[in-house]
This record gives structure tokens, C-alpha cells and sequence, in this order.
């Protein structure tokens, strides 16, 4: 018996991506009572398109979220998808006085197999690792680091 294989197409992918944003205006209005709150209902969003969540955290101006990501899906939808349902998310359960939006745009970084738990702890540690570090150092060794061009006037709103 003769198998047909002409209609069968299979995709076979494994990208590692790490996106970062930030609030608008890198505001500090993500409150430890209820971050680990929306780092659930980001990872939520994440797998509920069909990506992996591998891991999201953050601190107060800004969130990291390593994703699993397939092909199927454009990583600016993805990543659209995550702001608009989340800032929606802290807006209708009133987390804040006034209303929360995150900036416009986002970094994303890609990252081999090999790398996923080094990436994963770096997530993880976030709090510790910002002892050191700001942010906006942070992003711009991100930045520098993957050879990423960029115009100042279009990173993030960086509050001084």
C-alpha cells in the first residue's frame, strides 16, 4: 500500500524569546500585592494563544516574559495581545487609583535551547539582579549586547 505524503506538511520550530516592556512612563504601579497576580494572567494570555510560558517576571516599571514562541504566531500580535488584555486585566480590577497603561513598544531577544535556564534564573532573579542595575542600564546592555540599532528618542519615556 502507497502512502500519499503530498498534502502532509509538518513545521518543526524551537524559538526562545525574551520580550521586556515597560509601564508608561516607567512608572513604579506594579504593587507586590498583586504582581504575582498578573505574571499569572500574562503567562495565561501567553498560553492561551498557544505559545509557551516559560517564565514571567518583573519588577514594579516593567515586565519580563521568556516565551516559547511558534511560528503560527507573529511576536508583535503576541506581544499586542499581552498589553492590551493585561493592562485591561489590572484597569477592570481597579489595582491602581488611575488608569494603567504600558508603553509603547517592546524589546525582544532571541535565545538558543542551551541557554533557556540561564535566561530563566536571569527572570527569575529579578529583584536581586535590579539591586545593581537599572533598568534602563539593563536595556541598553540588552541593546548593545544583541547589536541592536537604535535612536535614542525612540527608546522607552526613561524617567530620571
Amino acid at each position: 500500500m502507497k502512502i500519499n505524503n503530498v498534502n502532509r506538511v509538518a513545521t518543526f520550530s524551537q524559538l526562545y524569546v525574551q520580550v521586556v516592556f515597560a509601564v508608561r512612563g516607567r512608572e513604579n504601579l506594579i504593587d507586590k500585592s498583586w504582581k504575582d497576580d498578573l505574571h499569572k494572567y500574562i503567562a495565561g494570555i501567553i498560553n492561551g494563544k498557544k505559545q509557551k510560558s516559560i517564565i514571567v517576571n518583573g519588577m514594579p516599571d516593567h515586565i519580563h516574559a521568556f516565551i516559547g514562541l511558534k511560528p503560527s504566531m507573529a511576536a508583535s500580535d503576541l506581544v499586542r495581545d499581552i498589553k492590551n488584555n493585561s493592562c485591561n486585566f489590572i484597569n477592570d480590577n481597579k489595582f491602581i487609583k488611575e488608569k494603567f497603561c504600558w508603553q509603547e513598544g517592546f524589546g525582544i531577544f532571541s535565545y538558543s535551547h542551551s541557554q533557556i535556564q540561564n535566561v530563566y534564573n536571569y527572570i527569575l532573579n529579578q529583584e536581586e539582579h535590579h539591586k545593581k542595575k537599572t533598568f534602563k542600564t539593563e536595556y541598553l546592555e540588552y541593546l548593545k549586547h544583541f547589536e541592536i540599532e537604535y535612536n535614542e528618542k525612540y527608546l522607552f519615556d526613561w524617567i530620571e
